[in-house]
């Protein structure tokens, strides 16, 4: 390296742990490893151990033209280190078992730009004393431009999108979907375990249909499980939802839980192992960018979301309104998609069924209210059909509209206990959408047979009353 002499240059000032988490990174990330190469000098790296493992990942690259996957660096770190000595074998081997176990890196966007700070300006310190030197010999001007130009282009951004030849191994590396269970067996076992890192998931009803309360009850069974979860509230107070959490783990009523403070908060010291955080909103005062500040406002402050919900989507605003609702409805989940996508996490929320849908036995797609292209970026779609008439009872039936991850188009039967913020989704029905509609069908028209009837013999009566 060409600087002052006796200047050490290298990450010891950042420490072991900022160096290890960085060449964690260079492994794990193809785009940040190709940067990072036309900047960084190994000796930049204080220990011999993450010298070789980054020379091993660069003399893979050289030679393959593709970046190493996790099981070709397996079969690397066990047999291409003969040249090394049995101390940085054996640290190679025990820092590459330690990243594969912890694929999680803390703070990585902090460590990246970092690292490539600190390594442009070596590079630029380099070019500027070469460019001393080609001034003291009479160089032209665009020759020590150059120089400096070219200094400065390394290491910038290099994402021109997925190479399909040199990400080649990528396309068979094993890809988890890090699956957070929705808390109801049944519906994860048609999800492969529930929504993945980037998926959007939605429950359609109508007015006092479970809406509010299905979304509880998922963000309950994640913080149960250990999760962080952020729910947003754009109707409900922070406080009223957070009782319907208290009452979803402990099972207590909703109306009896100031009498039963003591037990529910050491319920919830007890069972909840995770961490919950309700943000409220006025209704129609926050668009999908206010979540995404607030998120990021948690992130910078040490915050990793597990899961997102927000209840719920349609009293989200653009921030650009077009004027039609159905527009703007598009473009709200669009935009709710690509939060789950930005922040690698499931997000949940739910929509509103037309006039039309509320009162039927099962709610399919064509009953989402305002714009059917919100059906387009969903992962999943569940509606939940809680007519007037079954109201007065604890019964529901869940359709599964659209499911990327199994099969869709079931009828589950629900179990509903709103005093105690408990929706249970029980096993698959054997009836059919069809089938469902033909029973209501039959059913309506048993109906009106029956009022006929009455009303034919009411009148009847009249007559023969007069008669006499």
């Amino acid at each position: 390296m060409t600087v002052q002499q006796n200047e050490k240059v290298d990450f010891s000032k950042f420490g072991k742990n900022f160096q290890e988490k960085l060449v964690h990174l260079m492994f794990r990330d193809r785009l940040f490893c190709d940067q990072m190469r036309e900047v960084i000098d190994l000796n930049f790296l204080e220990t011999s151990h993450l010298q070789v493992f980054t020379e091993k990942i660069f003399e893979y690259k050289d030679k393959f033209h593709t970046h190493p996957s996790e099981q070709t660096m397996s079969t690397i770190v066990r047999s291409s280190l003969d040249s090394e000595n049995e101390s940085t074998q054996k640290l190679v081997r025990e820092y590459f078992s330690r990243i594969v176990a912890d694929k999680d890196i803390e703070d990585a966007e902090f460590v990246k730009t970092t690292a490539l700070d600190f390594c442009k300006k070596q590079k630029l310190k380099e070019a500027i004393i070469k460019s001393a030197k080609l001034l003291q010999k009479s160089a032209s001007y665009d020759e020590i431009k150059n120089v400096v130009d070219a200094a400065i282009r390394l290491g910038s951004d290099n994402n021109f999108g997925y190479d399909y030849q040199v990400d080649f191994e990528k396309r068979f590396e094993y890809h988890s979907r890090n699956a957070i269970s929705t808390g109801w067996k049944e519906i994860d076992d048609i999800t492969g375990g529930g929504l993945g890192r980037g998926e959007m998931g939605v429950i359609i009803a109508g007015t006092g249909g479970g809406k509010s309360f299905s979304l509880g009850h998922i963000g309950a069974s994640a913080i149960l499980s250990g999760k962080t979860v952020v729910h947003y509230t754009l109707e409900l107070s922070d406080v009223s939802v957070g009782k319907r959490y208290d009452s979803c783990i402990t099972g207590i009523e909703l109306n009896n839980l100031n009498a039963n403070k003591d037990r529910v908060f050491e319920s919830i010291k007890e069972m909840v192992k995770g961490k919950l955080i309700i943000k409220e909103y006025p209704t129609r005062t926050a668009s999908v960018l206010t979540l995404r500040n607030h998120l990021m406002k948690l992130k910078n402050a040490g915050t990793n979301v597990d899961i997102i919900i927000v209840d719920y989507g349609d009293l989200l605003i653009t921030k650009n309104g077009s004027g039609q609702k159905w527009i703007d409805m598009e473009t709200i989940y669009e935009e709710l998609r690509g939060l789950a996508q930005e922040f690698q996490c499931p997000i949940w929320t739910a929509s509103q069924v037309n006039r039309s849908a509320s009162e039927s036995e099962v709610i399919t797609m064509d009953g989402i209210a305002s714009a059917f292209s919100k059906c387009f970026v969903a992962d999943f779609i569940c509606s939940m059909a809680r007519n007037s008439s079954a109201r007065g009872g604890n019964s529901a039936r869940m359709y599964i509209a659209k499911n990327r991850n199994g099969p869709d188009g079931g009828i589950f039967p629900v179990y509903i206990d709103l005093s105690r913020a408990k929706i249970e989704v029980l096993a698959k029905a054997s009836e059919t959408v069809d089938s469902v509609r033909e029973e209501s069908s039959k059913r309506q028209a048993d109906s009106l047979k029956e009022k006929y009837k009455k009303f034919k013999k009411s009148f009847e009566m009249e007559d023969d009353e007069e008669g006499e």
